[in-house]
């Protein structure tokens, strides 16, 4: 079997926090990227939106277009008005050459107000989770008569955070929608990681790894501290260099035949840790992982 490993900019900089990086370039991401070892990088909102634009760029690093996010607003709005919304980004990445879509959520959301506690985080009654399940089908089956795969990020201060509102998702909704496994979310909300990826590893077309600190992690619970605070408090690091059993999850991942992409998303102060070092210490810790388990690294063609 063999993956591909990607990185999200939010190491550099940070789209809910404009300040963190405001000064780093596109470039910089990509050629620090390239430098790390990585196949592909995801979009963030700094970056440009034309397909001219950015295939060159990513061309000269020889990088790849893992995919974007998308911001979710299904619960107010129409699946007609959604569509409409999210045409023009699936065509983005569809020319970039990728076919899945990353999507959360984003109404009533927390996750990037710094004053807002993620006790005050939106939940879903049972109508409301009828209503936007079957809007989610419809939008997930519509991206894939198009060729791309509409994959589920849950998220810390949104309405799919819990295990048990991942459970709940995917039992509502058809293979069409995948799913993004992201490691840090899943232990900051509580859950077991592993036992998440074995219920749903059918539905998984990205895995987003992310530490984290235990300590900072308590800390963060027991203040009820905005999402934002506890990233700024350092709760994020890359893969290995915090408290989770990466082994035991690439060990999972190598007999499930996964082969998507491996994505390092450690949203961190970049004034405190410094990105090239810290996604260099990810990337090298995810490829002995890959070589323990018997995981092939795919080279881009």
């Amino acid at each position: 079997m063999s993956v591909k490993i990607g990185v999200s900019p939010i190491s550099w900089t940070n789209d809910d926090m404009p300040d963190l990086g405001r000064d780093t370039t596109v470039e910089h991401c990509l050629q620090e990227g390239s430098q790390a070892g990585y196949r592909g990088f995801e979009l963030g909102g700094k970056w440009p939106r034309e397909v001219s634009v950015l295939e060159p760029l990513f061309n000269k690093y020889d990088m790849d277009v893992v995919s974007s996010w998308f911001c979710g607003g299904l619960l107010k709005d129409s699946i007609e008005g959604e569509i409409k919304r999210i045409t023009p980004h699936m065509q983005l990445l569809k020319d970039l050459g990728t076919d899945v879509i990353v999507y959360c959520e984003m109404d009533a959301c927390v996750h990037g107000d710094i004053t807002s506690p993620l006790s005050k985080r939106p939940m879903l009654d049972d109508d409301q989770w009828e209503e936007w399940a079957e809007k989610l089908n419809e939008l997930a089956k519509y991206t894939l008569s198009h060729g791309m795969k509409l994959a589920y990020h849950h998220h810390m201060g949104t309405v799919v955070q819990i295990e048990e509102e991942i459970d709940k998702l995917m039992s509502m909704t058809t293979s069409d929608l995948g799913l993004v496994f992201d490691t840090g979310h899943l232990i900051y909300a509580g859950a077991d990681p592993l036992r998440v990826y074995k219920k749903h590893s059918d539905r998984v077309m990205h895995i987003h790894c992310k530490d984290v600190r235990d300590e900072i992690l308590n800390d963060s619970l027991e203040a009820d501290s905005s999402f934002l605070n506890a990233v700024l408090n350092g709760v994020y690091t890359v893969p290995g260099d915090g408290v989770f059993d990466f082994p035991g999850l690439f060990k999972m991942v190598s007999e499930n035949d996964f082969k998507g992409w491996i994505v390092v998303e450690a949203e961190q102060d970049p004034a405190k840790a410094h990105p090239l070092t810290y996604v260099t210490m990810g990337y090298k810790n995810i490829e002995s992982y890959c070589e323990k388990f018997g995981i092939e690294i795919e080279a881009r063609q």
